[in-house]
């Protein structure tokens, strides 16, 4: 087998320094996949302040010049403990990442101002150390992730440089689409202001750079890779996937077992595994009164981990609740999102506090707690690249309520009565995006959650399911093969 080429990540977040979503999982624990396999990756970060606290052996590689109105900066290199020791290259540019408020957004919600030369600084930085600017290290492969990298293949075109390219898209819906004037400010050359290039419909569009100019694309869920190549998920990008589907892959996401494991879980008040469930009850009696619940064993435990917007679909799980509360359900949420959607689960908690908890925000360990105490994880979505909260609840034997789409429809298998005597049953899948179809799968679920034999089993099959990153880690390796080789 061939030598393992040298990979450079490039992203904007990783876990768990800096996150805001499942981008930051994956960027946390892919490294340490492809070292299991033999391969040389490191990552590439924008220098916001928990990046830079959690670089340890920081060292000066260079400056890296100013591109158009994309400032100079310098390049650190150290290593990151907490996301495994794996060695990174930090852009310290205090003026464009050291602020308050969120890596992409002010405190108030709003997209800071300068985000496409802040991004920008990024894709050069990928371009530039592929083109050498450490003496002693440079990928033969750039995979660069998401919109927040979507110009490094661009860049590196700019540059001539001989590496080549993997562009990974985690969520189509998020692409980094600003106005036209905006791209003199680049430092890219004016032949990449084109419909065969970064323009879209008059504005720069940094997904696009990423589909367009990288050798190969992925995404996180071989469903996912189909559905966007229609016009109902491509997000207008659609035709050009489809042009390009012959080097587009899906690369399911995985999830790390040091982080999501109910049986070495030291976040959780018991651990327990496939065998020994007796420890996921008590789970469920600690959150029953952590959250003022009605500590009832019997009663089914639906929860949410998600962001509150339309896409998650839980406006839907806002109509389906009352009759689900009515039905001797009970609910708990970790999330936040769209304003009114905040407010409209805060009252629906407040007029049921024996039955339904809500709280609004992140916090890593309570989503430990609450996936691990749950009987049950309800994803709705109306599209869903790949998801994780659903893969945590197969690892838990929290049985994820999906809707098949995306990776959730890869990942669960319906507990229609065949898959129940065949034991190939994980969770419950429902079609339609409604309210109705939603409220059926709830259902389903408290009616098997009622058989107690069955329920158990599918939890067993559920748990024991493989859903950690070395299939997808082998699966990249075969990418980037594909992409040295083309380029031999």
């Amino acid at each position: 087998m061939a030598a393992a080429p040298r990979i450079l990540q490039v992203c904007a977040e990783i876990f768990p320094l800096l996150k805001t979503g499942g981008l930051a999982d994956v960027a946390g624990a892919l490294p340490g996949a492809l070292v299991a396999e033999g391969a040389d990756p490191r990552v590439l970060l924008p220098g916001f302040a928990p990046i830079l606290a959690g670089l340890q052996d920081a060292q000066e590689v260079g400056w890296l010049p100013a591109r158009g109105q994309v400032p100079a900066a310098r390049l650190l290199t150290g290593l990151l403990p907490a996301c495994g020791g794996v060695r990174a290259y930090v852009i310290d540019a205090p003026d464009l990442y050291q602020r308050e408020g969120g890596p992409y957004a002010d405190a108030r919600q709003q997209p800071w101002s300068d985000n496409p030369l802040r991004f920008a600084r990024l894709g050069w930085a990928a371009a530039e150390l592929a083109a050498g600017v450490d003496p002693f290290w440079s990928p033969e492969v750039v995979h660069a992730h998401d919109w927040h990298a979507g110009l490094a293949p661009a860049c590196m075109r700019a540059l001539g440089v001989r590496a080549g390219s993997l562009y990974t898209i985690h969520n189509l819906a998020y692409q980094g689409d600003f106005d036209a004037g905006v791209f003199p400010s680049l430092g890219l050359p004016a032949v990449q202001f084109q419909p065969d290039g970064l323009e879209f419909w008059g504005r720069v569009n940094f997904m696009k750079a990423g589909l367009y100019y990288a050798d190969r694309l992925s995404t996180v869920s071989p469903s996912y890779a189909r559905e966007i190549q229609q016009p109902e998920q491509g997000m207008g990008l659609d035709g050009l996937l489809r042009a390009r589907a012959e080097v587009l892959h899906g690369v399911l996401n995985g999830v790390d077992p040091a982080v999501w494991n109910p049986a070495t879980d030291v976040l959780i008040p018991a651990r327990y595994d496939g065998a020994k469930l007796a420890g996921k009850a008590r789970c469920k009696t600690a959150l029953q009164q952590q959250l003022g619940l009605t500590e009832d064993a019997a009663a089914p435990l639906f929860c949410v981990v998600s962001r509150l917007t339309e896409q998650k679909g839980l406006h839907l799980m806002l109509q389906a609740l009352p009759a689900l509360l009515a039905r001797g359900a009970q609910f708990a949420l970790l999330g936040s999102g769209d304003g009114w959607m905040e407010q409209a689960f805060r009252e629906l908690a407040s007029a049921h506090p024996a039955s339904a908890a809500v709280r609004i925000g992140y916090d890593e360990p309570f989503a430990h707690r609450l996936i691990a105490g749950a009987d049950a994880i309800v994803v709705p979505s109306r599209f869903e690249p790949c998801g994780l909260t659903q893969l945590y609840g197969l690892a838990y034997g929290t049985l994820p309520v999906v809707r098949r789409v995306g990776g959730l429809a890869d990942t669960v298998t319906n507990c229609a009565l065949e898959n129940l005597a065949d034991g190939s049953a994980t969770g419950i899948v429902f079609d339609a995006f409604d309210a109705g179809a939603l409220d059926a799968a709830l259902r389903r679920a408290q009616a098997l959650h009622q058989r107690k034999t069955d329920w158990k089993a599918v939890q067993r099959t559920a748990m024991a399911c493989r859903h950690d990153w070395q299939p997808a880690a082998r699966d990249y390796l075969h990418l980037y093969h594909l992409i040295t080789d083309a380029r031999r």
